[in-house]
């Protein structure tokens, strides 16, 4: 995956545009609460144009939520294009280390989501609906990667037949994910790849009941 130095210049200013909206519009969340922030305050607040706020959101909450609609679809190609002698795991661990390599750039707006959420439900029902559409994309891509066949069409439930492996890994990953960085907000002192590497080494490990606290459990 493409991250850091490796991404092209427009790569760059698009992610930093995205960030910037993001972060005005959970700051100016926490001050006045969602519902009564407006799509010209954050675009203001972040230095663009209201027509540029829809260029990275698709709707007006996704900002709120820092919802990335290019996440699981730059996640999902990484996991394809990673080394065949890579396990599912560590093809997921690699893509997602690379996506949030500068998550520590926006540390105070992550310990901030969480109020904003806490105090909008219909905003936290839409996280809890992105990450599951990103969780279904990152099953299909570990199920291709395994060499399985998946539908186009959807199921009864509304899912696609990846098979319980690659559905349940997508679904560890996220919670892995979300408890780094739930962890490195509680506890800012220790850099969050630290973290998040702890937490999949667990994973890697089948999360066998350590015999002493870990390092990192303070």
């Amino acid at each position: 995956m493409e991250s850091g130095a490796a991404l092209g210049l427009r790569e760059r200013k698009k992610r930093a545009t995205r960030a910037a909206l993001g972060e005005a519009a959970v700051r100016l969340a926490v001050e006045h609460g969602a519902e009564n922030v407006t799509v010209e305050m954050i675009s203001e607040a972040a230095g663009v144009s209201p027509r540029t706020f829809f260029n990275y959101f698709t709707a007006h909450d996704d900002a709120f939520a820092m919802i990335d609609a290019d996440l699981g679809p730059r996640v999902t190609r990484a996991v394809l294009a990673a080394p065949v002698t890579l396990s599912p795991l560590e093809a997921l661990r690699t893509a997602l280390a690379a996506e949030l390599a500068d998550i520590e750039s926006q540390s105070e707006v992550w310990t901030l989501l969480p109020v904003v959420l806490d105090r909008s439900p219909r905003l936290l029902a839409r996280v809890m609906a992105a990450q599951a559409g990103q969780e279904q994309e990152l099953a299909r891509a570990i199920a291709v990667r395994q060499g399985r066949e998946v539908p186009d069409t959807t199921d009864v439930c509304g899912g696609r037949d990846t098979g319980l492996y690659a559905q349940l890994l997508a679904g560890v990953a996220g919670t892995a994910v979300r408890v780094s960085v739930g962890h490195w907000c509680s506890h800012p002192e220790r850099p969050f790849a630290e973290v998040f590497h702890e937490v999949f080494d667990q994973l890697a490990a089948g999360l066998t009941a350590p015999l002493a606290p870990a390092g990192g459990d303070r």
